[in-house]
């Protein structure tokens, strides 16, 4: 079941490879499965190049036969020699890779707020750190409130997703309500309204 391995000098090793996704169940009993992707929307995926998923810490590439996006971060994928729920089930949880250098950078210029999905979402941690922080001028104290993802395009109430520890939520994305941007180190901070984390 497990794809073709690779050998030789062009071999691609972990190093090489960023996950973009995950398998998250099977859909039906012929070897459909649901993927989940992150950090890059399933429209980007090339899919004349392979996916792998390790086996064994070595990586194992799966060839695409049909691809149906679900939403935004979804997708019902085929992959070569999965062709059964059985096999599905034997990947299903594990992460899927592709070429590092094939994964095309998104900015916020051009790819809008779906470029933050994959982002961290800070927030202050007392609505008074950032004042005092002016008047002392040192770093103000942030609590990392989860990973970003998904943006729901809803009209005039764009919202994001966020992973927290208490499972996901979703937070309006409203001007006011971010703080900072940093694109180099992929973090938002908002002030979030009370009650939603």
């Amino acid at each position: 079941m497990a794809g073709k391995s690779i050998t030789g000098s062009n071999a691609l090793t972990l190093d090489d490879l960023q996950q973009v996704a995950q398998v998250l169940k099977s859909n039906g009993t012929d070897g459909e499965l649901v993927m989940g992707f992150r950090e890059i929307a399933p429209e980007d995926i090339n899919l004349q190049e392979p996916v792998f998923i390790v086996f064994d810490g070595l990586p194992v590439p799966f060839y695409i036969e049909s691809f149906t996006r679900r939403g935004n971060t979804k997708a019902l994928v085929r992959l070569t020699d999965i062709c059964s729920q059985e096999d599905v089930e034997e990947i299903t949880g594990k992460a899927v890779y592709i070429d590092g250098s094939a994964i095309p950078e998104m900015s916020l210029e051009e790819d809008g707020f779906y470029a933050l999905v994959g982002w961290t979402l800070l927030t202050p941690a007392d609505s008074e750190s950032l004042i005092t922080a002016t008047e002392v001028e040192k770093e103000p104290e942030f609590i990392e409130v989860g990973e970003i993802t998904d943006f729901i395009d809803i009209p005039n109430n764009p919202c994001i997703e966020v992973e927290t520890e208490n499972g996901a939520v979703m937070i309006p994305l409203h001007e006011d309500l971010i703080l900072s941007v940093d694109p180099e180190y992929q973090e938002i901070i908002m002030q979030i309204p009370e009650g939603l984390i």
